[in-house]
């Protein structure tokens, strides 16, 4: 599962090929032969529930879970991945050094800096690290409360040369990444990755794939998208196109053209994300012919004022129509991606899911239909970073299961209770240290972390703070030191524009 990540291989493969570096690869079902004394441990969190691997991983190395029990005689513990990206706070005792933002540049910064005093103590390179930009030290952050189980008071560093603000770093180049590793033990056996398009340009006010990452940047097609197949098609026949919107590159047809021709009919193809109004008889017809089956695409819902008030920019019409074309493109089945408990969502915009998935049921028969369906939560460095979980939303996840079923429709929704977890992590502070190690003892359930909290009453906020609550704009967040590509002032426009 870990090597088939792309931006794991394109971080082995920067350090692989410096000559200044040793670098062994660490799964937690895997290694390879490890230095007897590595001077630095990366690691990446790229799904929440990670930090259990990672703790169970310095545990089997025998370095101490925290970072201030480390001493100079162990290595510094440096993490990155989109988690960390977007609130490293829940985790931040763990990590030595965290990496905000993209790692081409960012990483081999890190690099260079810390030559220069690998040989000093521990204090003198976390506080010279600490002065490259994109590289946060969470130990170099004091972090004071109204109360303990209060809100945040102030974020500081703790002396005058750390930098009060950590900005995220973007990649600005047009030359994207491709796989590095092609094999046979991957999840996706074989395939070569090809990254098309990073961040998304429509901005839907939840999507932390798009806030996080922005600006959208597109590889070139010339320069960098079929030097690359060419590449991965010499040693392999499966071909995947990633990016949060593929087909919105603004060469994706003169690359379906490329794909089409006769001398990649052997090649099997698969696209990650495709926007609803971009699905073409075309574009079906040609992964049809190219071995794939069905197509995946995120509607969120089928009212079109929930669609205004999370600025997704399509109509029912468009959605219906992308479906009639995929079938009539040859592919089989059509997997719609929804979202319950969206701000503002009344009990009549789910009705109109329903009503829509008839149409769709109509429109194209015999196209096999599937509805996965998530729980709105709130991430960092989006509009919607001020509203907490519906309350109501596992109700409202049965209501659909009800409804779809009598339609003989499959309906596969994501566990309310992950989200709940998911959107204590993603607004979580330091003060979750202490619970994500209790939890961790207690099993890892939901009722695992119902649990630590109330054995930690008093010492931390409430589930109900960190989980439901709306919170106001004025507050201090977690990440306040921690910057993204949009200020607050300019989230505040986009939020003020859902007229919620």
């Amino acid at each position: 599962m870990g090597i088939t990540s792309l931006g794991y291989q394109v971080i082995w493969a920067s350090l692989a090929t410096r000559t200044d570096v040793q670098v062994s690869r660490l799964f937690t079902d895997i290694r390879e032969p490890l230095p007897r004394e590595p001077e630095l441990i990366g690691l990446s969190l790229s799904w929440e529930l990670d930090y259990i691997n990672i703790l169970n991983l310095l545990e089997s190395l025998n370095i101490p879970i925290r970072s201030n029990i480390r001493n100079n005689e162990h290595p510094l513990i440096f993490g990155g991945g989109p988690v960390l990206t977007a609130n490293p706070e829940p985790f931040a005792d763990f990590f030595d050094v965290i990496l905000l933002g993209d790692g081409e540049h960012l990483l081999n910064n890190f690099i260079d800096a810390y030559k220069e005093v690998r040989n000093s103590n521990r204090n003198i390179k976390l506080t010279t690290l600490a002065q490259v930009p994109g590289v946060y030290i969470p130990s170099l952050y004091h972090v004071e409360y109204h109360k303990l189980d209060g809100m945040i008071a102030s974020i500081k560093p703790i002396s005058p040369g750390i930098p009060s603000v950590v900005q995220k770093q973007t990649y600005q180049g047009n030359i994207l990444s491709a796989s590095t590793v092609v094999t046979r033990r991957a999840i996706w056996d074989n395939i070569y990755m090809v990254e098309m398009v990073r961040s998304c340009p429509e901005m839907c006010r939840f999507c932390l794939a798009s806030y996080l990452t922005l600006p959208f940047r597109t590889a070139s097609l010339d320069d960098s998208l079929i030097p690359s197949i060419e590449k991965g098609l010499k040693v392999t026949n499966r071909l995947g196109l990633l990016g949060a919107s593929v087909t919105q590159h603004p060469e994706f047809g003169e690359l379906l053209n490329y794909i089409n021709h006769p001398q990649y009919d052997h090649v099997r193809l698969s696209i990650a994300s495709v926007r609803t109004n971009t699905v073409t008889h075309k574009l079906a017809y040609t992964l049809a012919q190219r071995g794939t089956q069905s197509l995946t695409i995120a509607i969120e819902s089928a009212s079109e004022r929930v669609r205004q008030i999370i600025n997704k920019k399509l109509n029912n019409e468009e959605i219906i129509q992308a479906a009639v074309n995929a079938k009539q493109g040859g592919l089989l089945a059509l997997k719609l991606y929804g979202m319950v408990g969206i701000p503002g969502e009344e009990s009549e915009d789910l009705d109109a899911m329903v009503a829509m998935i008839k149409e769709i049921r109509n429109a194209a028969p015999g196209l096999r239909l599937t509805l996965g369906c998530s729980t709105f939560v709130p991430k960092s460095h989006t509009p919607f970073q001020w509203f907490g979980l519906n309350k109501k939303a596992e109700k409202k996840l049965q209501y659909l299961r009800n409804k779809l079923r009598t339609q003989g429709i499959d309906f596969n929704p994501e566990s309310y209770n992950w989200s709940v977890i998911q959107t204590l992590l993603s607004r979580g502070d330091r003060r979750l240290l202490k619970l994500l190690e209790l939890t961790r003892d207690f099993g890892n359930s939901l009722g695992s972390y119902k649990r630590a909290f109330k054995e930690l009453k008093g010492q931390i906020p409430t589930l109900d703070f960190y989980v439901h609550q709306d919170w106001k704009t004025d507050m201090i967040l977690p990440w306040n030191h921690l910057k993204g590509p949009l200020t607050k002032s300019t989230l505040l426009k986009h939020l003020a524009n859902s007229k919620l």
